[in-house]
């Protein structure tokens, strides 16, 4: 049963990973309806999660593999041979990867200072998710009726990228979602769908990397081979669900809005709130 409930969670992770609908929900809650032994140890369940989210974190490489080689390069190219600095390439990827580095700095921040807290009890509580779940679903909603959408990567600039950065912090707390937080505040801050989406990915790979890296060094010794395996099963599952993800969302957002994720955030969110009340 333990592969059954690694098969499943390993495709529900990679397709709420990047689809605005919050991925730890849809696992906390899963965890509680297969009763897998993991969930029993709430602080290894949070370890396995971050650390399957690198199976994810696989997907992204892959699908932005063009920019996961080039932005580092470019970035470091325009530091130390200036004569590079003419190339419209290096100097575009050089402020890319100055805006990730200016995103990256409130999540590594945040999640240091309040790691105690999103690993406690309150934030796998059902209350809280489907309150964060419906609330991001309303601003969600906003940002759709107020937006411009007028931005494109190349204009994002690093008043952009830290706030995007501060709302990708808040899917720390389950519900909210790192996609749907991020994506929100690009529609916010009058960004394109598509290119809003785009950006929420690659500002996310540093994050998932630490994350996923720490809690499995960490956390190994704790680990059985059982865990191990599970884990492993889960994370190579999640890599081809997360690319489908991936693909199918930058796609969908070309041509169309959020709001068939926001109809479902507060519908799971409603159905959440019914179970916990009974």
């Amino acid at each position: 049963m333990e592969l059954i409930y690694a098969l499943i969670i390993g495709i529900i992770q990679g397709l709420t990973e990047f689809l605005p609908i919050s991925s730890t929900a849809h696992m906390t809650l899963l965890a509680k309806l297969l009763q897998s032994k993991l969930i029993e140890d709430p602080h290894l369940w949070t370890a396995s999660m971050a650390t399957i989210q690198l199976g994810t974190l696989l997907s992204l490489l892959i699908y932005f593999r063009k920019e996961v080689i080039e932005i580092p390069s470019d970035f470091l190219k325009h530091i130390f041979a200036p004569s590079f600095t003419n190339s419209s390439r290096v100097n575009s990827n050089f402020r890319l990867g100055l805006l990730i580095l200016f995103g990256s700095v409130p999540i590594f921040s945040l999640g240091y200072l309040f790691k105690d807290f999103i690993e406690g009890d309150f934030t796998k509580n059902n209350f809280v998710i489907a309150t964060t779940l419906i609330l991001v679903a309303i601003l969600l909603f906003i940002a759709e009726k107020t937006g411009k959408f007028k931005k494109s990567l190349d204009e994002i600039n690093v008043f952009d990228a830290i706030i995007i950065g501060f709302a990708q912090s808040l899917a720390l707390i389950p519900g909210v979602s790192r996609s749907g937080a991020t994506i929100t505040a690009g529609l916010f801050l009058n960004i394109k769908r598509d290119e809003a989406a785009r950006f929420s990915f690659l500002l996310c790979i540093p994050a998932i990397f630490v994350s996923g890296v720490y809690e499995f060094y960490t956390n190994f010794k704790y680990f059985s081979s059982e865990d191990i395996g599970f884990i492993l099963v889960a994370s190579i599952v999640s890599f081809f669900s997360g690319y489908l993800a991936i693909a199918f969302l930058l796609n969908f957002l070309k041509t169309k809005s959020t709001l068939p994720f926001i109809v479902y955030r507060i519908v799971l969110g409603s159905i959440i709130f019914a179970l916990a009340l009974c």
